[in-house]
């Protein structure tokens, strides 16, 4: 009976860890994942260690399976996986990622005191501890991590601070205070009012302003490397690309889909037209296009068009499985029908697109989810990007809560920052993005168009960016073992 009751709890853990994804996509429902989180410690803060720790691991279970199902559509409908095997991947992912949640409650069991603010502390610190671990360790997969559904609650003031996963930290701390008892909601709840009345922290200031035209080829994922679609998808960015005015064009992700010989041969005199319109001062682009070749390996890149220096930016951060094969584990991608699946990385610390006086720094799909590789370009305040660029395809996933949340990351990385997200993508959302994080300009999505639109460029550095700069993720590490190691120590001698 006992094993029946743990395995209807850990359901119901699940279940909540479910309910609380929604708040990745409307991202005004902030509350939602602070109150499934204090149920959480509420019901683990009576468990033993090891029931504690299956209640972590299911709520961690049904938090990551809800918000990134969207991956089964990118490995059956595109990739050719058999959807029982599909599922299965996405399960299996969830399942193991979730285990760093299961550590984290099983510790807070162990050496919780039972008073609600060394416990808060304690909790916070394995909860960033948990957090650190999923975006860091085998290339990291931070997606939906909790700080991103406060983008627009009143903690999003302490995002040029601490970052997403410190703002996730207060979220593990004030949920523990909310489960404590009614002295304890009161002062969560004057918190949460002080920081609302709080103004937000100008640390940059304006550079100038850049006309824009983003592109959005809208290519369904199966037709985007079709040879009878290709013709018409090129002619269409050739020409969107040449008779937009605009001081920056952008065209997203592989939006040239085919490599520079390929081309040549495909649409002869294709770089050379586009070449010749961009020539000119005053005018600019960034492309999305493979480039390599089969002896020194290709890159997924973007290639900046103009009057001045040859550019290229490489994308460093690569995608497991998609853009690069973990080892062990060829036999799955050879289930599945992905082109150009292994990629070289670009260099981590990559220099900007001059555009007038901008400093453009392009970021290629899901390397804007990590903050802390972007911050790495602001260690000179001199060339530090006055405008971050995201390239992206997110075709790979459909019709899904995948768009409007790879959006939100975006925001959270220009309240990071305090620098505007331009976002040129395939399928969406193609959008402008403020230094506040607020959404200026989108296109809808799913559909074909250019956003024509202007952007305010900012020079200055937010806190975060100069200790991320220069100390990466060390410094909420250190944090996190702040909090934790005296609760420890107490612990080993009580």
């Amino acid at each position: 009976m006992s094993r029946l009751r743990a395995a209807s709890a850990a359901a119901g853990l699940a279940v909540l860890g479910a309910l609380q994804t929604p708040a990745f996509v409307h991202t005004g429902a902030w509350a939602l994942p602070l109150l499934a989180t204090a149920l959480l410690a509420a019901l683990a803060g009576r468990a033993s260690p090891r029931r504690a720790a299956l209640l972590g691991w299911a709520f961690g279970f049904g938090w990551l399976a809800a918000g990134t199902w969207w991956l089964f559509v990118s490995l059956h409908r595109y990739g050719g996986l058999p959807a029982p095997l599909a599922v299965a991947a996405v399960a299996l992912l969830a399942a193991a990622l979730s285990l760093y949640m299961g550590l984290a409650l099983w510790l807070h069991a162990r050496w919780r005191t039972g008073r609600a603010l060394p416990d808060a502390g304690l909790f916070a610190g394995l909860w960033l501890g948990a957090e650190l671990a999923r975006g860091v360790l085998f290339t990291g997969f931070p997606w939906v991590a909790s700080g991103y559904a406060q983008i627009d609650g009143p903690l999003a003031v302490l995002l040029p601070w601490v970052g997403v996963y410190g703002v996730g930290a207060v979220v593990a701390a004030l949920a523990v205070l909310l489960a404590a008892g009614w002295r304890a909601r009161a002062g969560v709840a004057a918190f949460l009012l002080a920081l609302a009345l709080l103004p937000t922290g100008e640390f940059t200031r304006p550079t100038g302003t850049l006309s824009l035209a983003l592109l959005q080829p809208d290519v369904a994922q199966d037709e985007k490397f079709s040879i009878e679609r290709m013709p018409e998808t090129l002619a269409w960015v050739a020409r969107a690309l040449v008779t937009a005015e605009a001081d920056l064009v952008i065209a997203p992700e592989t939006a040239v889909p085919l490599l520079p010989d390929q081309l040549q041969d495909f649409a002869p005199g294709y770089w050379a037209e586009l070449q010749a319109r961009f020539s000119v001062p005053g005018r600019a682009a960034l492309v999305g296009v493979p480039l390599g070749d089969f002896r020194q390996g290709y890159t997924n890149s973007v290639v900046g068009l103009s009057a001045g220096p040859a550019y290229r930016y490489d994308k460093n951060h690569l995608v497991p499985f998609g853009e690069f094969i973990p080892t062990g584990f060829r036999w799955f991608t050879e289930l599945m029908n992905i082109p150009l699946g292994d990629f070289n990385r670009g260099p981590a610390v990559a220099p900007s697109f001059t555009v007038g006086r901008e400093r453009v720094a392009p970021n290629i799909c899901y390397e804007d989810l990590f903050g802390e590789e972007l911050a790495l370009r602001f260690v000179d305040p001199a060339a530090a990007p006055t405008v971050l660029a995201n390239v992206s395809n997110i075709g790979w996933f459909g019709d899904t809560s995948a768009v409007p949340q790879h959006l939100a990351i975006s925001r959270t990385r220009s309240l990071e920052l305090q620098r505007p997200m331009v976002r040129a993508t395939n399928t969406g959302a193609t959008a402008v993005v403020d230094h506040r994080g607020r959404v200026t300009a989108q296109l809808p999505s799913h559909s074909r168009g250019v956003l024509v639109a202007s952007v305010q460029g900012r020079e200055g550095i937010t806190p975060f960016a100069w200790w991320a700069a220069r100390g990466g993720l060390w410094p909420l590490l250190a944090a996190a073992l702040l909090l934790v190691l005296p609760a420890a120590w107490q612990s080993r001698w009580r």
